[in-house]
C-alpha cells in the first residue's frame, strides 16, 4: 500500500511522514504540501527538505483562492496580528469560538483535496498530523476527533471504500507526539512551526510556545533556534 502524507514542515506532519516511511518505504510515501496564502514560505521550503531528508516524492498544491475572503490573521491579505500568547490565553477570550489563527475549515479542504490526489496516485491511506491540544477548547475545532472521524466516513465511503484518513494523534498532546518522532529519529532540526517568517522562530505564537513546552516536557533540546 501507498500512504500520502499532509506535510507543513511542521513538528506534527514531520512525525506523520517519518511514521508513514517506517510502516510503508520510503518508495511508497508521497508527501503533499499546500499553500493557502500565508504570510511566508518557510513552512514549505522546511517541508520540502524534509521530504528530501527521506527521499520521497513531494507535491505543492495552490489553495489560496479558497481563503481570499477570510481576514484570518495568518493570511498575508489580513491586517489582524499573530497573537503571541498561549493557546489557552487565547482560548480564554474567544467564548467557545475559534482562534484568530483558525483558517476557515482548512484540514477539510487539505482533506479532500489530498483524496483526489491519493486516489490518483494509488493510495490507500492519508495521514495528517492533527492532536488534542489543537483541538482543546474548539481553538482548531477541524484537528478533533469528531471531525476526523466524520471526514474519515465521508472520505471513505466517497472513494468507494479505497481511501482512508488516520491521523495517529488525534487523541494524544503535542508532548507525545514529539516522544513518537524522536523514537523514529524524526528531522526535526529541518522543521519549521513559527506562524511568523523571520530568520528564526519567533518563540512567542501560540504554536512556537507549543513546540518549545513539547520538547522541553521529553527532556530534550529543541534542535532549531528562536528569536527569544
Amino acid at each position: 500500500m501507498k500512504a500520502l502524507v499532509l506535510s507543513s514542515g511542521g513538528v506534527d506532519s514531520t512525525t506523520c511522514v517519518a511514521l508513514a516511511v517506517s510502516e510503508y518505504g520510503k518508495e511508497n510515501v508521497v508527501s503533499l504540501s499546500i499553500t493557502y496564502g500565508q504570510k511566508h514560505s518557510k513552512e514549505i521550503q522546511s517541508a520540502n527538505a524534509v521530504a528530501e531528508y527521506y527521499g520521497i516524492e513531494h507535491i505543492l498544491l495552490d489553495l489560496s483562492e479558497m481563503f481570499k475572503f477570510s481576514d484570518c490573521s495568518l493570511l498575508n491579505h489580513s491586517d489582524n496580528e499573530i497573537p503571541h500568547e498561549s493557546y489557552d490565553s487565547q482560548i480564554q477570550k474567544t467564548n467557545g469560538s475559534p482562534v484568530s489563527t483558525y483558517v476557515p475549515f482548512r484540514n477539510g479542504l487539505f482533506i479532500s483535496s489530498a483524496s483526489a490526489i491519493a486516489i490518483s496516485k494509488n493510495c490507500g491511506v492519508i495521514y495528517y498530523g492533527a492532536h488534542s491540544d489543537d483541538s482543546a477548547g474548539s481553538a482548531y475545532p477541524d484537528c478533533s476527533p469528531e471531525f476526523n472521524k466524520a471526514m474519515g466516513d465521508a472520505v471513505y465511503i466517497g472513494s468507494g471504500k479505497q481511501l482512508k484518513i488516520v491521523a495517529p494523534f488525534v487523541n494524544l498532546t503535542k508532548k507525545d507526539v514529539v516522544k513518537k518522532g524522536l523514537e523514529l529519529n524524526a528531522p526535526y532540526h529541518l522543521t519549521w512551526s513559527c506562524y511568523e517568517g523571520g530568520d528564526k522562530q519567533c518563540g512567542k505564537c501560540g504554536t512556537c510556545i507549543d513546540r518549545k513546552k513539547a520538547f522541553e516536557e521529553n527532556g530534550v533540546k529543541d534542535p532549531v533556534e528562536y528569536s527569544e
